[in-house]
């Protein structure tokens, strides 16, 4: 298996955030993991990237161990985490967010061809080049996010809720954008809770409840669970 995880649990002090998660993540699928804030999404990503800790559990990538790796080795390994909230340095032009996801690499050329490919996925990015990534709106900014972290050329990206807070109209266009980063050969584990669109654009998913995964199915299945259609799509 191309990305597994066995038996994790994450704890906050004396409190398990992530109980008894395992999952399987074939090359090249995207996949999702949907629930209610709090269920412990947010940190299972934050735990595959090296920024949490696990207490016990494997988190295996193309066969190595990689749990507890501190997060520039999960990085070098091909793995980048856009996190919730975009994170963007405010005062910095686009240009400077976009290269500052390439800071492990030293391919220069190889560089400057993956940062025209981020304009072909975001045309709007390559217009504010020079604007201070503070002035973007917010669905410029996710697109910078997503475009910072695929300048680290990853195998698998880590999104963590990227239509947050975004219009109908900007959500439909990121989740196109996610199908066509897929396409080009990148691995995606998908945290949404905007179960509409992340059912829509993944192969397969993962519901979680208070830390643990309490279904999984092809999102066919789950669009068809009566629980989840009550729970998350509004049906």
């Amino acid at each position: 298996m191309w990305f597994r995880i066995t038996d994790l649990w994450v704890h906050y002090a004396k409190v398990a955030a992530v109980r008894n998660v395992s999952l399987e993540i074939e090359k090249g699928e995207i996949v999702t993991l949907i629930g209610a804030n709090g269920a412990g999404k947010t940190t299972l990503l934050r735990t595959i990237s090296g920024l949490k800790k696990p207490t016990r559990g494997s988190i295996e990538h193309e066969g190595e161990q990689i749990e507890g790796k501190p997060p520039e080795k999960i990085l070098r390994r091909g793995i980048a985490h856009v996190p919730e909230g975009r994170r963007v340095f405010p005062y910095m032009t686009v240009y400077d967010n976009l290269i500052l996801g390439s800071y492990a690499r030293r391919d220069m050329e190889a560089i400057r061809r993956d940062l025209e490919k981020v304009f072909a996925h975001f045309p709007r990015l390559k217009e504010r080049l020079r604007q201070r990534a503070g002035s973007l709106s917010g669905g410029e900014q996710q697109m910078m996010a997503i475009g910072r972290a695929l300048m680290a050329k990853p195998r698998l990206l880590l999104l963590d809720e990227p239509s947050l807070g975004l219009s109908p109209l900007m959500v439909a266009e990121v989740g196109r954008i996610i199908r066509d980063i897929d396409k080009d050969g990148v691995t995606i584990i998908l945290v949404e809770q905007n179960a509409n669109m992340a059912l829509k654009v993944a192969k397969r998913g993962y519901v979680m409840v208070t830390g643990e995964i309490v279904l999984s199915s092809d999102t066919a299945g789950l669009m068809g669970n009566e629980h989840v259609r009550r729970a998350y799509l509004g049906i």
